[in-house]
């Protein structure tokens, strides 16, 4: 197998806090489909401060692409930023849950 085979596999873990229009604006449902769709594993809350932030557990690319459609494509929620630090994947979770 080839090293670009491998990367294509690696499991990680994104823990992402989204700042601006995030609450109250179905992002948390849509964030759920979007791990859905994308086989992902994890949880998305809103905090008391205003912010919602996920953890996404999976293949690489599908969890890099979960945090770019949150930050960027959500349908009625405005992102101004966004703080992602990735890590090892835990596989601690069955599925992805709002929480």
């Amino acid at each position: 197998m080839s090293a670009q085979a491998d990367s294509i596999n690696v499991k990680v873990r994104a823990h992402v806090i989204f700042e601006g229009l995030v609450q109250g604006v179905f992002f948390r449902a849509n964030t759920k489909r979007c791990a859905d769709a994308l086989g992902l594993t994890g949880w998305v809350r809103n905090r008391p401060d205003g912010t919602v932030e996920a953890v996404f557990e999976g293949e690489e690319a599908a969890v890099k692409e979960a945090v770019e459609w949150c930050a960027t494509k959500q349908p009625y929620a405005r992102v101004e930023s966004k703080d992602a630090r990735f890590s090892e994947s835990r596989d601690e979770f069955d599925g992805f849950m709002v929480v």
